[in-house]
């Protein structure tokens, strides 16, 4: 049986544990890394048995009073904790969530007057699923030479990251962009669980072996990089720090700011200043 999000959790976080965590003596040979099963078996006030059940995906209907032991046992945190929890009620049950409403893909007139009113600083609109929805002329020009824009009516930076031939000789950075890639996409499904389309966007990614290892459903997921590094075909090596302001669950506007002295100050500066003596 295919392990779910919450086995894996539980069979890394047991990994990710010593022996003194827990205040056992170290020392000793062990055949693999952290906690024996037995060890958080017995901690959390179950048999070893339970728990193999538990990480091999046998079971998926723990009760709440097992993943309270298991979290106290494994030594979660609080924001752990929840994650925990979410996959423990909803691992292995995926395909029963309720089917969300189609995720909202049109960018509302609002977000295009935002878009123009933003340049010449490079924007765009980012759906759940890192479809890009939306841009101005300024992200275009940026974009284009980079291949992003290879296929207009499917933009998705994920695909981009993963698949494209350019994003590995254009990305001086690219690692850390493949992990946010990852990390955004890990965030949707935890707040869309039941969403079927974003189930096949991943599944369609992990066939791409650098997104299967990096592809973290369950803990604290992966970095979020605030810089892009680009070896720009036309300006050369670019530092682009991104700004993403979120807006509702679904969009949010991403802001490349490409020539930072445009932006004066710590914060992005909407609205020019007024002339001296007005």
């Amino acid at each position: 049986m295919t392990r779910n999000a919450f086995a894996d959790y539980l069979v890394r976080r047991r990994a990710e544990l010593r022996p003194a965590d827990i205040g056992l003596p170290g020392g000793g040979r062990r055949r693999t890394p952290g906690l024996r099963r037995e060890e958080v078996a017995v901690r959390a006030g179950m048999s070893a048995d339970y728990l193999a059940r538990l990480e091999q995906g046998r079971d998926t209907n723990p009760s709440i009073a097992v993943i309270e032991a298991l979290a106290e046992a494994l030594l979660l945190d609080d924001g752990e904790r929840s994650i925990f929890g979410w996959l423990a009620m909803t691992s292995g049950h995926e395909a029963r969530c309720p089917e969300p409403a189609p995720a909202r893909e049109q960018v509302s007139e609002t977000m295009e007057t935002v878009l123009r009113a933003l340049a010449p600083t490079p924007a765009f609109v980012l759906g759940l699923r890192l479809d890009v929805l939306g841009w101005n002329t300024a992200w275009e020009n940026f974009a284009l030479p980079l291949g992003l824009l290879d296929q207009r009516e499917n933009v998705n930076l994920a695909r981009y990251v993963y698949a494209h031939p350019q994003a590995r000789r254009v990305l001086r950075n690219w690692a850390p962009a493949a992990d946010t890639s990852a990390e955004l996409l890990r965030r949707a499904t935890l707040r869309r669980p039941g969403d079927a389309v974003l189930r096949d966007t991943i599944t369609t990614l992990r066939r791409n072996p650098d997104f299967a290892a990096r592809w973290r459903p369950q803990g604290a997921g992966l970095p979020i990089s605030k810089v892009l590094r680009f070896d720009h075909p036309e300006l050369g090596a670019v530092d682009v720090p991104v700004e993403m302001l979120e807006g509702d669950a679904e969009q949010n506007l991403v802001i490349w700011l490409a020539d930072r002295s445009a932006a004066a100050g710590p914060g992005l500066r909407l609205v020019p200043p007024q002339a001296s003596g007005e």
